[in-house]
Parts: structure tokens; C-alpha cells; sequence
């Protein structure tokens, strides 16, 4: 689903990602975990086409990229999420999500003109995969609300239905649960293993600094610091990584452990 081969992204003298080889087959949640600057989210942005790679490749379901436009890579199957809300506060929930399956079939191939798209806006398809997306996140009963009547756990779940709406092969989440309570956190975290469970092949890579999070979501963790990959593997092992230790969890681990 992704093969990232030393992929780099240098702002001037600042090497926020340098070098970075990483794999990532189908149906499994990854997580990407590390302290803040250590790169995680210019590596995601990347992925999505928001940042050009200074060296290295990425392939996307089989496609190969260097410099292919966001909009490029939403059509070969990625969908993704970012650090803050964005959702439209001025229509419905449904049609906040409803936005996701538009765009999905607006880049189907065989559809020949505007006029066809504009059809498919408003097609009973995209309306079912809308309301589809929707109850695999748990908000079916949501969907004449506008955003803002929701509270922030549940805003974060319509973004995901959003993304799935699209019917992508890699869902990428920027810190899904920034911000979170523990409660919440807890839901979000549900609404991806069920993803994951429901064996349609979905990829999800999750980046985080919420350790429990990951170890209890993910099937395999990559840990980033400086820019680089300093450990990667099932994340009971990866969290007990002494280079994982020192880089991110330092002192607040060694007590735990400790205790």
C-alpha cells in the first residue's frame, strides 16, 4: 500500500526528514510515533502530495511519486487526516462526508465530462457510501447536525468518515486524538480496529504521540526522531527500545517502568 524509499525533505539547512525507508502492506494500522520535531508530520505531509520529497521515492497502491500533486495522489486511493479540525460549518454533517464520496467518483475513470460530474453529485451511490461512512464511525442519527452541535470527538469521527467516503486504499491520520480526553480517545481508537476488522483491505497509518494509543491500536510502530527512523516493530517491543526511551519517553518511562 505505501513504500517509502529514502525519502527526504530538507527547508534549507533543516533536514526534517532524511532518509527514510519504510513499508506498509494492506489491512493493518501502523502507527508512526515520535517527539515533537522529529519529523512525523512532514513525512505525512509528503505522503499526501502537500510537501515535494528533496531525494527518495514514494509509491502510493502501487504508484510511484516524486512530485505528484495532492490531488493526484487523493486519486490513486489515499485519503488522510489532519492535526485540526476541518470541517465546513455552514452545511450539515452529511454533507461534510457527502464531499468524501463526491470526490471519489467525480475522478472515476469512464465519467467524460462536467456535466456527468455534476450528475454524480448528487447520485444515489454517493449518498449511500456518505451514509455508509457514517455508521462504520458510529454517527448514523448525525447527519442533519451541523458540525459545530457536535462535541470534538465526534467532529474527528465525521473527518474520518469523510476519508473513508472516498473509498481510499490508505487512510493516513494526522494526530486524530489531539486535544482528546481519555474517553474519547478510547472511541477513536474503536472506530479504526473496526475499520480495520471489517476485512475490506484498508491501510491506515496513524501518526501519534499518545504511546497507550498506539500500542493499543496499532499492529506495527515506526519511531521517528530528528528525521530519521530509529526503530520500528510491534509496538510492546518498539515502546521498550532503549533508543525509543531516550528520544521520547525519557525520564516519565523510566518511572513508570519502575513503578
Amino acid at each position: 500500500m505505501l513504500d517509502i524509499r529514502e525519502a527526504a525533505v530538507h527547508f534549507g539547512g533543516v533536514k526534517a526528514v532524511d532518509g527514510v525507508t519504510l513499508h506498509l502492506g494492506a489491512g493493518k494500522i501502523y502507527g508512526l510515533l515520535g517527539p515533537n520535531g522529529s519529523g512525523k508530520s512532514t513525512l505525512l505531509a509528503a505522503v499526501s502530495g502537500l510537501v515535494e520529497l528533496t531525494r527518495g521515492s514514494i509509491a502510493h497502491v502501487g504508484h510511484t511519486a516524486r512530485r505528484h500533486t495532492a490531488a493526484d495522489i487523493a486519486r490513486a486511493g489515499v485519503a488522510r487526516t489532519f492535526q485540526t479540525v476541518r470541517l465546513l460549518s455552514d452545511i450539515t454533517v452529511f454533507d461534510n462526508v457527502l464531499l468524501g464520496a463526491d470526490h471519489a467518483d467525480r475522478h472515476r475513470p469512464g465519467v467524460p465530462d462536467d456535466r456527468m460530474r455534476r450528475w454524480f453529485h448528487g447520485a444515489r451511490g454517493n449518498r449511500q457510501a456518505a451514509a455508509a461512512a457514517l455508521e462504520r464511525v458510529g454517527l448514523a442519527g448525525a447527519e442533519r447536525l451541523r458540525p459545530h452541535q457536535l462535541p470534538y470527538g465526534a467532529q474527528r469521527r465525521v473527518e474520518i468518515a469523510r476519508a473513508i467516503a472516498m473509498r481510499p486504499a490508505l487512510l493516513l491520520l494526522d494526530e486524530p486524538v489531539a486535544g482528546m480526553n481519555r474517553q474519547e480517545r478510547t472511541e477513536i481508537s474503536d472506530v479504526l480496529l473496526k475499520l480495520r476488522e471489517e476485512g475490506q483491505g484498508l491501510t491506515q497509518l496513524l501518526v501519534e504521540h499518545d504511546v497507550q494509543m498506539i500500542t493499543d491500536t496499532c499492529d506495527h510502530v515506526f519511531v521517528m526522531n530528528f528525521g530519521v527512523l530509529i526503530a520500528e516493530g510491534a509496538p510492546d517491543h518498539v515502546v521498550r527500545n532503549t533508543a525509543v526511551r531516550e528520544a521520547y519517553l525519557g525520564k516519565r518511562w523510566e518511572q513508570h517502568a519502575d513503578g
